[in-house]
């Protein structure tokens, strides 16, 4: 009997014990996660701290990354809603389509246990997150910045949804398939030097820690913009044409990602005033690829370092990285592209 009692203090004491450090994290908006006797307890960035009784049955995803994820994590029939204008993967089509700016009662109607938002929505409307919250849907709030979130992003999503497995399925495919790739310019003698543009009539380039940084740098690119600091905490980072030109003669290609908040061009790039003294505009060196597959928390990152480093290292970069790619892909889900 005294024994059970000092058990019973001892797992009061570490459920206590997890909760200040749950806050201090989410107080630096990153997701948590832990186990508290016996269950998962996660932080979203909103700052929730929910303990997952069961896993989720109908669940609504308002962040095209997260459908994309949870497809991956082979919960496609458990989504009943999806943000509007997803393109990918193609499943995403047969799901109606849900917004932050409809009326709550056209997600009351449909009734899911769980939406899934990210922080942009919780800052920027907070009286329609309020209402659902009220009508006791569950919200999480995550959109992670960096590769080290996207993993605990991924566990997270695997909880909510019951696949915990898959989850580390994936996080240990992508980091096996990202080691592969780096093996293949280790100790390469000539390694490029990129400029990587994320706002094109901003001069903004990518933050030192971010998914795109990190996959041009596994692709085995060094990024001359290293010393660019993140504007307000985000992943985008000011440079300015100053700076750009200050590295003109080492900038050996010109990467620019093309969504939503950019729609450059090769020609827009080729004549941005000053720009021609740049080396890699200069030698027909720009290239421009999607913010998908850079840009965006998911499995498809590798694909971004993939075509990264066909642009680096044509010659490098053959079928043996195109394997690399496939076999993590098949081991994952068999199927998708």
């Amino acid at each position: 009997m005294a024994i059970k009692k000092i058990k019973k203090k001892l797992i009061i004491f570490l459920a206590l014990m997890v909760v200040p450090v749950m806050s201090t994290i989410a107080a630096a908006t990153n997701a948590a996660v832990c186990r508290v006797e016996g269950k998962f307890a996660i932080v979203d960035q909103g700052g929730r701290k929910l303990t997952i009784e069961k896993p989720f049955e109908r669940i609504i995803s308002l962040y095209a990354a997260h459908t994309e994820n949870l497809l991956y994590l082979g919960l496609f029939d458990k989504i009943i809603g999806v943000s509007r204008h997803e393109t990918y993967p193609a499943q995403a089509h047969e799901i109606p389509s849900f917004s932050y700016h409809d009326d709550p009662e056209k997600f009351l109607a449909a009734r899911p246990d769980l939406v899934i938002i990210r922080p942009m929505i919780d800052r920027g409307y907070p009286q329609f997150v309020s209402m659902l919250e009220k009508n006791g849907i569950t919200i999480v709030s995550l959109q992670p910045g960096t590769v080290e979130d996207m993993y605990t992003y991924w566990t997270i999503l695997g909880i909510l949804g019951g696949t915990q497995l898959r989850a580390a399925t994936m996080i240990s495919q992508f980091k096996a398939a990202v080691s592969e790739f780096r093996m293949l310019t280790d100790g390469h003698n000539s390694r490029k030097k990129v400029y990587f543009e994320a706002i094109h009539n901003k001069m903004k380039t990518f933050a030192p820690d971010s998914m795109a940084v990190f996959a041009l740098e596994t692709a085995g690119g060094i990024n001359v913009a290293h010393e660019a600091e993140p504007v307000r905490n985000t992943t985008i980072a000011y440079f300015g044409k100053e700076r750009i030109l200050s590295h003109s003669r080492e900038i050996d290609v010109y990467l620019a990602q093309s969504g939503a908040m950019n729609r450059p061009t090769r020609a827009l790039i080729m004549n941005e005033p000053g720009f021609k003294a740049i080396k890699a505009v200069a030698n027909d060196q720009i290239h421009i690829v999607d913010e998908q597959i850079v840009s965006r928390p998911t499995f498809r990152l590798l694909n971004g370092i993939y075509e990264i480093g066909r642009i680096l290292y044509p010659d490098i970069y053959d079928r043996k990285a195109h394997d690399i790619l496939m076999r993590a892909k098949k081991v994952l889900t068999g199927e998708q592209n």
